[in-house]
């Protein structure tokens, strides 16, 4: 099977590099997006998306006459979604822009066509509410057109490279779906084009992100257990790791992004029942950003009053991406607490949290602080040394949730310097 046209819906951080790059490869896409703002952006030269390398390959596929940016679809040989799919405030998953980019297909959707769903969904997405929807096109899914499922599986900071060299799945409601979805993505994909059902491949989706949610949770509940018997976790790991068959994560002050911090949910939600373990570790680390407060006030006393310099707010290190982060819960919850919080975050300086103050450099930010707490590991803030704190805020208490400071150049700068999990070094 062979494809020359191809529309994409959804220009977010797998919509818009996935479109670019089958763009660069020949085919000739028009990448969709309702946001009126982020077409006009993209049709004026401009990306709105922070990834390295990103914005050179959205302009090559521009410039080359490959791909055209609009505001509704339009026919072609396939259709990939890679819309987001939230979750509401009670934990269960939104699929209202999965459904609205599957309707928006049907008026265009011909004999022959393939029909990729990326958007991270709940087991049976594909099948019990994208197929009925594309049907009331009067075509029969597997019999007159091709559907199936195909997660991304790329880390922001990496993904142009890992898009086209990571492992793809491709589940199909039919074989024949499956096999059309691997002739598309064998366009550029170098790694390992895996076949199977679509529910599987929408599980497998899940089950990944819901492993490192469980083991990152294992390690912020021991962070709490080492604080709470004078131990420090940071040594502990180490030392733990040492063993052939363990590899604790670090811990933090939680986990963020739109997919660890989410896709467990979807689990949670289709089976209450059964996740039982899954269930807990959300818990676990959706509490962490109150762990990291706790921790901080019982390192500084009261934080009421307190001018509080919060370094980072992404989810990640030296990413952009700043969706479902903990940071930002911790800033929340230090500004109900009655601090004084100033937030800077070098990879989104327009960011704003109510109640805190948004700074665009870390002098800005630092200025008379009370206590300087890094809660992101970027470049930028890591490589930040004590002197430069000095001449901002003599006297400062520093307060280290990932590790990212020597403990010993801080105390040897004569700075009261606390870490999460260190309850052996307080």
């Amino acid at each position: 099977m062979s494809f020359e046209s191809l529309c994409v819906l959804g220009l977010g951080y797998i919509g818009l590099p996935t479109a670019s790059t089958f763009a660069t490869h020949g085919i000739n896409v028009v990448g969709v997006d309702t946001n009126t703002r982020i077409v006009e952006s993209l049709n004026n030269g401009h990306v709105h998306l922070f990834e390295p390398g990103l914005r050179t390959l959205v302009q090559a596929a521009i410039g080359s006459k490959n791909l055209t940016i609009q505001s509704a679809p339009q026919k072609a040989d396939a259709f990939i979604i890679a819309v987001p799919t939230p979750f509401k405030e009670e934990k269960s998953a939104d699929l209202s822009y999965v459904v609205s980019a599957a309707e928006a297909i049907v008026p265009f959707l011909e004999k022959g066509n393939l029909v990729i769903l990326e958007s991270t969904s709940p087991p049976r997405t594909t099948v019990d509410i994208v197929a009925p929807i594309l049907e009331k096109s009067g075509l029969k899914a597997g019999a007159d057109f091709h559907l199936a499922y195909s997660p991304e599986r790329v880390l922001p900071g990496q993904i142009l490279r890992e898009l086209i060299e990571n492992a793809r799945v491709i589940g199909g409601i039919d074989s024949e779906s499956s096999e059309a979805g691997k002739a598309l993505y064998g366009i550029f994909v170098r790694g390992e084009i895996i076949l199977t059902d679509a529910t599987t491949a929408e599980m497998v989706k899940l089950m990944e992100n819901t492993y490192r949610d469980i083991n990152i949770a294992a390690a912020n509940e021991f962070s709490r257990l080492a604080a709470r018997f004078e131990v420090d976790i940071w040594e502990a790991i180490d030392i733990a790791n040492l063993h052939p068959r363990v590899k604790i994560l670090k811990p933090g002050p939680g986990v963020g992004g739109h997919c660890i911090s989410v896709d467990p949910w979807f689990f949670v939600e289709a089976a209450p029942d059964v996740a039982k373990l899954i269930h807990s570790a959300r818990l676990v680390n959706d509490g962490q950003p109150q762990f990291v407060v706790s921790s901080l006030s019982a390192a500084a006393g009261s934080l009421k009053g307190k001018r509080i310099a919060a370094l980072g707010l992404a989810y990640k290190p030296n990413v952009d991406d700043l969706r479902e982060s903990p940071a930002i819960e911790v800033v929340k919850e230090l500004v109900a607490a009655g601090s004084k919080v100033s937030v800077y975050e070098p990879y989104d300086t327009d960011h704003a949290i109510p109640g805190a103050i948004t700074c665009t450099s870390l002098a800005e930010a630092a200025k008379d602080a009370n206590i300087i707490l890094l809660l992101v590991p970027h470049t930028q803030l890591t490589a930040i040394k004590p002197e430069q704190i000095n001449n901002l805020a003599q006297n400062a208490i520093i307060f280290d949730t990932v590790n990212g400071w020597d403990r010993a150049e801080w105390k040897q700068a004569g700075f009261s310097y606390s870490r999460l999990g260190d309850g052996k070094n307080r």
